[in-house]
């Protein structure tokens, strides 16, 4: 099989390894890849945003399979343009993207399909927004209702933050706003492989979206992740099955947008039961660094499957019962103003087979050395028999790397993996 991933970043990079560890494929292009994926895979320049190019690329190419990685070019209806050249693609149409391209739109699906969710308000005036603020009470969540890199969110005790966010995300040209109730409880990220009738639970993982240690600063596009979740509910995967993806999947093919992809769903598990924080239409960056990392079955029979409608044949998905761990490395003055163009030090170094270092925001400059890109340069993931391992393997790693200034949390899944020891001991 042929398989051409789309985007740039630790995600693909993840994705891209282990298509590259998968027997069945035979060959493995990104467009337009990074240095780090460069090693596995051919890199192909393309605008990933422009639907009729990427689908001659991949006509061009060869590709067996499509995997689109980043939300824009989903809700750009890229991989419709891929399926009229009748090539399978591992990506919801533009329709059914808009489950991540629109919350307005998610939270009117979530409600028809009685999707356990936030009570919201849809907001198109700074009027409608102080209402609804009042209305909830703090802490206020206010929610750019289009796409916005992970950082389209604000939770906050402070009124005043929230209307000036709402105000910001407002002046947009037709933009609106989603107020919603806060959400008390862990967060929890489940993604569900689907062809648009069957779902496929992948394992759980939480991700860290604050910028500083203890949850601390702004939000970013993720911080780190953890896979398992020893301290979640044993039923976790089934009720959200069961309560959220399956009806959400039966209700998009009922509105005549079947979703056919990932659907990858954002939980809080709040004291009134697992709550929907948020859809969106593709892996999640950082989870999908350590949910890879775990996976012991091929990934690329099952993405075709999904694609081709085949799920309903493939069989339980086999898992290691080893921890992941990821940190980002991100560049000075990530997220407000990222600081790009550090040389990156120490990715020469041998690594060992417990610590993978993936490329995010990274580029070769005119001497031929790695540089920082982009906001989140590098995701550095760890495994190991429990948490505390993978986060010790992770770490050890992540301090070869040299980034002046770079910027990474040292609180990576250290409460879970305190009381999964704590837990350990209490049973010895």
């Amino acid at each position: 099989m042929k398989v051409l991933v789309l985007g740039s970043g630790a995600r693909e990079h993840a994705l891209t390894l282990a298509l590259h560890d998968d027997p069945d494929v035979t060959a493995l292009a990104a467009a337009p890849g990074n240095p780090g994926i460069s090693a596995l895979a051919a890199c192909l320049d393309v605008d990933v945003l422009d639907g009729p190019a990427v689908a001659e690329l991949a006509a061009g190419w060869g590709a067996d399979l499509v995997v689109v990685g980043p939300e824009a070019p989903l809700v750009a209806g890229v991989a419709d343009a891929v399926r009229q050249r009748g090539i399978a693609c591992f990506g919801p149409s533009r329709d059914a993207a808009a489950l991540e391209g629109s919350k307005a739109f998610a939270k009117e699906v979530m409600v028809a399909a009685d999707v356990p969710t936030a009570q919201a308000r849809v907001c198109e005036s700074e009027q409608q927004v102080a209402a609804a603020l009042a209305e909830f009470g703090a802490p206020h969540v206010v929610k750019d209702d289009g796409l916005a890199a992970g950082k389209g969110v604000v939770v906050t005790d402070d009124e005043a933050t929230a209307l000036q966010h709402a105000r910001d995300c407002l002046a947009k040209a037709g933009a609106r706003v989603v107020v919603e109730e806060y959400l008390d409880g862990p967060e929890v990220s489940l993604f569900c492989v689907t062809d648009g009738q069957v779902v496929v639970p992948l394992e759980p993982a939480q991700d860290f979206k604050r910028l500083g240690n203890g949850d601390e600063g702004p939000n970013t596009g993720g911080m780190g992740a953890y896979s398992p979740l020893p301290w979640a509910p044993d039923d976790l995967v089934q009720q959200v099955v069961d309560r959220v993806a399956q009806p959400t999947v039966d209700a998009m093919r009922g509105r005549g947008a079947p979703f056919v992809g990932l659907l990858y769903v954002g939980l809080a598990l709040t004291s009134r039961g697992p709550r929907v924080v948020e859809f969106n239409a593709r892996f999640g960056d950082p989870e999908t660094q350590v949910v890879l990392a775990r996976l012991r079955t091929p990934l690329a029979g099952l993405l075709h499957a999904a694609a081709t409608g085949g799920l309903a044949d493939v069989g339980p998905l086999e898992w290691s019962d080893d921890a992941a761990v990821t940190v980002v490395l991100a560049s000075p003055g990530y997220p407000a103003a990222p600081r790009t163009g550090g040389v990156i030090e120490g990715l020469d170094l041998g690594g060992s087979p417990e610590a993978v270092v993936l490329h995010a925001g990274t580029a070769l400059d005119g001497k031929e050395r790695t540089v920082s890109a982009g906001g989140r340069v590098l995701s550095v993931v760890g495994t190991g028999p429990d948490l505390e391992a993978a986060r010790e393997a992770a770490y050890r790693r992540l301090h070869q790397i040299r980034l002046d200034g770079g910027q990474y949390r040292i609180d990576i899944a250290l409460a879970a993996s305190r009381q999964q020891r704590e837990h350990e001991a209490a049973g010895a």
